[in-house]
């Protein structure tokens, strides 16, 4: 079967994370996605280690499913060739700093002139307009700008990025949103139209209770470890030979947890409400670590799980990887690169019961379409295609 956007033809102009994402999250749903790569050198996130027979394992993790052909988009050739590319296109994703794109003479106003049903999405650190659009952004700045390490880390001392680089990924994940809805809006009205995505708006969009927080009691929320401002118990706790999360999400479940737990906790007016938990947090701690150091990890998931109170393992990748549930939902997949040879990359989280999305292939050697997509869709001749290459405009 076919995934639901086939037939969906994506130029890929973009470089590192955030779009390569985009574009990733768009093949696997079945678009056909031609990655523009500056010849010679290709994508950044090609020279990101590690390596595997000297291809990039970052590079391959973020761009299976693609095409790559190469293209100087500072030759007036390549330009052209680029014209020539978008009238066959439905969508162009780039994430280059604004004004890049005009200088070149490729921006959404020049393109929309010879494809006026195109859908220009552009992927960037601060976005087309405001007072920061002109600066360099990457995932740390964007997270400490966006208020997300303020939030996060053991103390207020310590501000902390996530371990992903969420910046990158969210902005990616929104751009794709952004592509799906333009596209929905075309289908109806037959106009293509600009989709612009700022890494930072992402942060702040995905701040959550923390604006809410902000906003009620007018003090700026401090990171507070593995815990939740709001929930209690709500965090993690440790056992006889590691650590567990719990989730406690209401009374009942606190108090269903009391009696596995041995504790006789659940009427004490200090812990018997949510509210109080939380109020009370320093106090309830201990005492819940002291009762679950009693048995080890696996006992606590166990009884927890079979009594239906929310609770899971600190996962290591490894663990991830390997876990029943990670594998029966085709999380991690399989493909044959073909110099890398079989790589293991993560699996595509959004199921489809009539049009499903898959992984579709590895990631592209660089310039490795070039013949293909020059001839297929511009009708260029081999000996056009290797003269192109000659004069590097490929």
């Amino acid at each position: 079967m076919s995934g639901p956007l086939e037939g969906i033809v994506v130029l890929d102009l973009t470089r590192v994370l955030a779009g390569p994402f985009c574009a990733m999250m768009l093949a696997d749903m079945g678009a056909e996605i031609v990655k523009v790569e500056r010849p010679g050198a290709g994508d950044d996130s090609r020279a990101f280690g590690p390596f595997v027979n000297g291809e990039s394992a970052y590079f391959m993790s973020i761009n299976r499913g693609k095409k790559s052909v190469t293209l100087d988009l500072k030759k007036p050739r390549g330009k052209e060739l680029l014209v020539e590319l978008a009238k066959k296109a439905d969508v162009l994703v780039e994430n280059f700093k604004p004004g890049v794109m005009k200088k070149l003479g490729l921006s959404y106003e020049q393109l929309r002139e010879h494809n006026p049903r195109l859908i220009y999405a552009a992927s960037t650190g601060f976005g087309q307009t405001g007072p920061y659009s002109a600066r360099p952004a990457y995932d740390l700045v964007i997270q400490g700008m966006g208020g997300m390490m303020s939030i996060t880390g053991p103390n207020a001392q310590t501000p902390t990025k996530v371990g992903s680089s969420i910046a990158d990924i969210f902005a990616g994940v929104f751009t794709t949103i952004g592509i799906l809805a333009a596209l929905n809006h075309r289908h109806r009205t037959g106009q293509g139209q600009m989709v612009d995505v700022a890494m930072l708006d992402c942060m702040v969009a995905i701040l959550e209770n923390a604006v809410a927080r902000f906003v009620a009691s007018g003090k700026s929320p401090t990171p507070i470890g593995n815990r939740h401002p709001s929930i209690a118990p709500f965090s993690t706790v440790t056992t006889a030979d590691g650590m567990i999360s719990i989730a406690c999400g209401n009374d009942e479940l606190w108090k269903r947890f009391c009696k596995l737990a041995g504790l006789e906790l659940a009427e004490d007016p200090r812990f018997a409400t949510n509210p109080e938990r939380v109020a009370h947090w320093a106090e309830l701690e201990p005492l819940i670590n002291e009762a679950m150091k009693k048995q080890p990890s696996a006992f606590w998931l166990e009884t927890l799980q079979a009594a239906g109170v929310p609770c899971g393992p600190i996962n290591d990748i490894e663990a991830v990887l390997s876990d029943p549930h990670v594998l029966a939902r085709q999380m991690l997949v399989e493909v044959v690169h073909p110099v890398a040879g079989a790589m293991k990359v993560p699996g595509v989280p959004t199921k489809f019961s009539e049009s499903p999305a898959e992984v579709r292939g590895p990631a592209p050697t660089l310039g490795q379409h070039n013949f293909e997509v020059f001839g297929k869709w511009l009708g260029l001749g081999e000996a056009q295609v290797r003269r192109l290459v000659e004069e590097k405009v490929l």
